[in-house]
């Protein structure tokens, strides 16, 4: 890749732009020591934050006219790859197929780094989460990449997506509660707390339980770093 500016992109497929600020700075962490610039692009159309299977699906074409946009304007051959930043990775799969760069999805960074455990054995997982009519996304996400076997399901938060976003403090309580229901019912060893906009609980949360957080952005960038080695 030589000496140049290396560039990612990060999509947020909501509109919601504090969101999208919130996962920037938690991937420049990650990514910056390593050499790579972070660029956040926010949807330019659909809901503030996704919580249904339509506004879900929708939301991929909105991704990919943000990438898109982006790479044909000047700054464009600076990139190197790119992260969608929405647990069920809308447009993932269709851009990785159109573009020649590495394209790595929150989600499926989080599957992979909570099926696997540090010594690289299999574990059981679980997902806490505030949107529950995306409950079915999240488990074909899984399944998508092969693990449904150790998935152990998704645990809700009693509130709607909504009033938590509006609330950080009881967003905070009600996720810790459904990841000891994951440990505590399910036998849960990791536990993906599954959503974009959930970035900055989802931090909180690191290191406050026996069971591991798995965080959906630092999981990504980890997984983007890792294909970036192989690429050499």
């Amino acid at each position: 890749m030589g000496t140049e500016t290396k560039t990612v992109l990060l999509v947020n497929p909501n509109t919601n732009r504090n969101t999208t600020d919130t996962m920037v700075h938690l991937a420049k962490e990650n990514l910056v020591p390593h050499g790579f610039e972070v660029i956040g692009l926010t949807a330019a159309a659909g809901p503030a934050m996704i919580v249904d299977p339509q506004s879900l699906a929708e939301s991929g074409t909105h991704v990919r006219d943000a990438v898109l946009g982006y790479l044909s304007g000047p700054d464009g051959g600076k990139v190197t790859g790119v992260l969608v930043a929405a647990i069920g990775d809308p447009g993932r799969a269709g851009l990785a197929r159109e573009l020649d760069i590495p394209v790595i999805g929150i989600g499926q960074g989080s599957v992979r780094a909570a099926a696997h455990a540090p010594d690289g054995s299999l574990r059981r997982f679980g997902m806490a989460t505030s949107t529950p009519l995306l409950v079915d996304a999240l488990g074909k996400l899984v399944a998508a990449h092969g693990v449904s076997e150790h998935f152990t399901g998704v645990r809700l938060t009693e509130s709607e997506p909504l009033v938590l976003a509006g609330d950080p403090e009881r967003q905070f309580q009600e996720l810790a509660h459904a990841v000891h229901a994951a440990m505590d019912q399910d036998g849960a060893e990791a536990v993906i707390i599954a959503g974009g906009p959930l970035s900055a609980t989802a931090r909180r949360l690191a290191g406050t339980t026996a069971v591991e957080i798995i965080q959906p952005v630092p999981s990504a960038c980890r997984l983007l770093l890792t294909e970036f080695a192989q690429l050499g």
